[in-house]
């Protein structure tokens, strides 16, 4: 049931990362002001929920994510407190936020842990990779992964909860570009 919710607030990542407008927010996390600057454009650093769309990086709590501190993911607090690392790469940004068509080289890697402090006691890692609207039958398809967002296909994904670890897929190749 828990991870239904965390697939759920994947889902809601990818929207991020793949539907909104790109915004640029001044500001700096204390703990990561070494992340260094990105490709040019907007302001450099990290804003007040944890991104940074120069370094392409989101490094916060989960709760920021959505750009609503308010104890909750898209509305459910189960993973609000869970720390999340969320990168993506230049393709990646450059196809959703400056026009580019989208290409093989378009990947992006969240990394939770609700390992802290009321957190949810999980811990899930995905990496996500661009294959086009053919999916399984498009020449990007990787053996062993799974559909999502119609264009995408998850690689890679292992975590632990309830003290159990499961592997969901581990598609080969499971690194980024193209296969």
């Amino acid at each position: 049931m828990q991870k239904d919710r965390l697939l759920c607030a994947l889902a809601a990542l990818g929207l991020i990362l793949a539907g909104c407008q790109q915004a640029f927010l001044p500001g700096s996390a204390p703990d990561a002001r070494s992340m260094g600057q990105g490709s040019a454009g907007g302001e450099a650093g990290f804003d007040e929920f944890g991104y940074n769309y120069n370094a392409r990086i989101f490094v916060g709590a989960a709760d920021g994510v959505d750009k609503v501190f308010d104890g909750t993911v898209w509305g459910d607090s189960f993973y609000a407190n869970d720390h999340l690392v969320m990168k993506w790469s230049k393709a990646w940004d450059d196809a959703r936020f400056h026009g580019a068509a989208w290409t093989p080289d378009a990947w992006e890697d969240n990394e939770w842990n609700g390992m802290g402090p009321d957190g949810s006691g999980e811990v899930w890692h995905y990496k996500i990779v661009w294959v086009g609207p053919e999916l399984e039958a498009g020449p990007y398809w990787r053996e062993g992964g799974y559909a999502v967002w119609g264009q995408f296909e998850v690689i890679f994904s292992h975590g632990t909860a309830g003290g159990e670890h499961s592997w969901e897929t581990h598609a080969l190749p499971s690194g980024y570009g193209p296969n």
